[in-house]
């Protein structure tokens, strides 16, 4: 029996020091790699071996993610010399010490893929870190101290955290041929180390994107990225807050860049960004002193020339070519350096071509200005601080030299971190979904300082695209009120684009009115006083801010309530900004809520303040039956709730519609037929019988005479004109009124 067992373990024994075993992450000397091997890293975050992409029967050598459930692999080393069959091995060169990939071909060794490194007269070994890079180490007794050769310095098509990014060749990523193919393929990102360092993504030798430049503390658009500068090169990391969370940069054989971060629970990627994804991201789109507006409706040329500029040809511009970019208008052409020379600010326009720029930290936008008037190459001037604007300063020329071409001072809406944004709300985790909003979800977050927000992620799939996020920001940023919800900023990243609110921890309004259980919890004057606050915030929005708002979606679940309850009013995606003397305006995009849409908006597109007026006193109905709009009544003439309170109003039993055990120990009946009055006079068919948010306010906070409503708009067979004719009918030809069940023209879902 012991000769037996001594016979077995022999051959293991003479074999171990020519293969490496499964589990361990270093190739030493007289050892290999054979085909159908590992090598693990040490923390088993990634596992180097031979394997073959997608349909092909080649095979490579490369490094791959170990615990995601398909073969992610970031790095090949013979990515443009593949193996026809599995009979090689990667080992340490016993001639030089490097690294060599043979096959067997007739009996004989065949080199496929090297790397040579002077090692002297010291062993060799090959190990995969954590990091995901390879590397070749000098050993030094028994200690491994040099690092001779790193797969870091020679990337494929994938950026693995803490990888340096340097200037030269080697350090470019290449895209994969195709999915099956990783040989090296027409796209590579490059660091740009002249002027100001930027990220170029070149298609053969052709630019096709750039990131924003490096800012001289960060990266411009690129999170947890860090640079160092010295004479001889440019080396740039991004990093990661959380080392357990997988991420990658992935250049895409399509020609798209993204980041990458893995999601366990669903089993997939989620790309922190993506581009070029828009128009605009395209290199040079507009031309030279050209502009490309993102938020151009889509379809319409997206070409703009700078302040100052017109197109270099415009039959050119005509057919939608604009590489032909802008020169100075006529008149400005011949004037030298200091001839009329100003400054006019460009709001969302990213920073040109930094080759020729330069960054200085300490240098403030005062004294910028100054250096860059008396420098006459100096054609702009921006915040080296990009994080908290986009906008640059674009020097110009004046006919008038007194004009003042710095006309809007106003600061942007902070820009947000898109990781902060992913790390506060647990990679918008369904714990932390507070609900349904108007075009997205809407999640609670917590911000590192401790800050709590709630960000509204807008839905790739919903009608609201980049204007309606653009007017949303562009409104609600520069309005403050007490009933408003205050905004903190803004982050885009690809098609996605967020809203960062100030987090209000008992939601909506809807929330507790339509539940009888919750409704106890806003007794009478709770909800009353919630009525009042609503009223004053639309009045704020049509009268008393310097800007005159029409919301157009004004609803129970638009109303948030702090920790007191008291009501903000959000949501402003579809609100339209009017003139201080324009009275309406229409649309033939017809969008909004079904039960809460004036009769003239729904039918025709007509919307004024008094459409606002409509849908504040549905609300105020609501608030008072705790019932929803669209509530079907049995047994009723009507099927909605303004014709069933119109009903009861018209018999004298308006009270019927309203549960007093959810009112508490504060119902008051005076106060309970006033808000019904009120809400019926705001429903009124036509839009000058309604009254005025100033006229609201003023009738719920005194005890003045109301006028008594005429019949509301659940009739709708009118053209709704500013008057009501005397001799019109109410009703239609059969002689019933048709209810609240309005047609809407492009029918969107909330």
């Amino acid at each position: 029996m012991e000769l037996q067992t001594i016979f077995v373990l022999l051959p293991l024994i003479i074999f171990l020091p020519f293969c490496c075993s499964s589990s361990t992450d270093t190739i030493r000397f007289n050892e290999s790699l054979a085909d159908g091997q590992v090598l693990i890293s040490s923390g088993k975050k990634y596992t180097l071996g031979f394997f073959s992409p997608g349909k092909s029967t080649n095979r490579y050598v490369g490094i791959w993610f170990t615990k995601l459930p398909t073969q992610e692999v970031v790095w090949v080393a013979n990515r443009d010399d593949p193996i026809n069959d599995t009979s090689s091995s990667l080992s340490i060169d016993p001639r030089g010490g490097g690294l060599v990939l043979n096959q067997r071909i007739n009996g004989t060794a065949a080199t496929l893929w090297s790397i040579n490194v002077s090692t002297g007269e010291n062993p060799v070994v090959a190990r995969l870190l954590d990091e995901g890079n390879f590397v070749l180490l000098r050993q030094d007794g028994d200690r491994e101290t040099v690092v001779l050769w790193q797969s870091f310095a020679h990337p494929t098509d994938t950026y693995l955290p803490y990888t340096p990014r340097k200037t030269g060749p080697d350090y470019a990523i290449r895209s994969w041929k195709s999915p099956d193919d990783p040989a090296t393929g027409d796209w590579s990102y490059v660091l740009e180390p002249n002027g100001v360092p930027q990220l170029i993504l070149y298609e053969g030798r052709t630019k096709r994107w750039r990131s924003g430049p490096w800012n001289g503390f960060a990266w411009s658009g690129v999170p947890d990225s860090s640079v160092v500068i010295d004479k001889n090169d440019v080396t740039f990391t991004c990093g990661l807050r959380d080392p357990a969370v997988v991420a990658r940069v992935h250049l895409h054989p399509s020609g798209t860049l993204s980041r990458d971060l893995w999601q366990d629970k669903e089993g997939r990627w989620d790309e922190v960004y993506r581009y070029p994804t828009e128009t605009c991201d395209v290199y040079g789109k507009c031309g030279p002193n050209g502009n490309c507006d993102p938020f151009k409706v889509v379809g319409d040329f997206p070409c703009i020339c700078l302040p100052g500029f017109e197109p270099r040809s415009s039959s050119d511009w005509f057919l939608r070519d604009a590489l032909g970019g802008c020169v100075r208008k006529r008149a400005t052409r011949n004037l030298g350096c200091g001839g009329g020379d100003g400054f006019v600010k460009l709001e969302n326009a990213k920073v040109p071509d930094t080759r020729t720029a330069t960054a200085d930290a300490d240098m403030n936008l005062s004294r910028c200005e100054q250096e860059c008037l008396r420098n006459c190459s100096c054609t702009a001037y921006a915040s080296s601080n990009l994080t908290s604007s986009n906008h640059m300063i674009l020097r110009t020329k004046s006919e008038s030299q007194e004009e003042n071409l710095y006309e809007d001072k106003d600061s942007s809406v902070p820009i947000f971190d898109v990781l902060d944004i992913f790390a506060a709300t647990e990679n918008f985790s369904d714990a932390n979904k507070l609900g349904q909003g108007g075009f997205g979800l809407v999640y609670k977050g917590t911000l590192s300082s401790g800050q709590e927000i709630a960000v509204k992620r807008l839905s790739q799939t919903s009608r609201q695209g980049i204007r309606e996020f653009k007017n949303e920001v562009r409104l609600v940023s520069k309005l403050q009120h007490k009933n408003l919800a205050r905004i903190f900023g803004c982050c885009i990243h690809g098609e996605d684009k967020m809203l960062v609110y100030e987090y209000l921890p008992n939601r909506s309004l809807d929330f507790f009115i339509f539940d009888k259980t919750k409704g106890l919890l806003l007794g009478w004057m709770r909800r009353f006083e919630i009525i009042i606050g609503v009223a004053r915030g639309l009045l704020y929005l049509h009268q008393d801010s310097r800007l005159k708002i029409i919301h157009r979606d004004l609803k129970a679940s638009n109303v948030l309530l702090d920790a007191t309850m008291n009501p903000k009013i959000s949501d402003f995606g579809l609100a339209k900004l009017f003139g201080e003397d324009q009275i309406e305006a229409n649309t033939d995009r017809v969008v909004g809520t079904y039960g809460y849409m004036s009769p003239e908006y729904a039918m025709e597109g007509l919307y004024s303040t008094k459409s606002d007026v409509f849908s504040f006193g549905v609300l105020t109905l609501e608030i008072v039956s705790s019932t929803r709009s669209n509530q079907c009544y049995q047994g009723s003439s009507s099927s909605s709730l303004i014709g069933h309170v119109w009903d009861l109003w018209s018999e004298g039993r308006a009270l019927d519609m309203v549960d007093s055990s959810t009112m508490g120990e504060s119902f008051s009946t005076e106060q309970v037929m006033r808000c019904i009055q009120i809400g019926l006079l705001c429903v009124q068919e036509f839009p000058t019988d309604r009254p005025a948010m100033s006229d609201v306010v003023f009738m719920l906070g005194n005890a003045t005479t109301l006028p008594s409503p005429k019949k509301p708009a659940f009739v709708l067979n009118k053209k709704y004109d500013d008057a009501d004719p005397a001799t019109s009918s109410a009703t239609g030809s059969s002689g019933v009124p048709s209810v609240n069940r309005v047609s809407i023209t492009t029918l969107v879902a909330r």
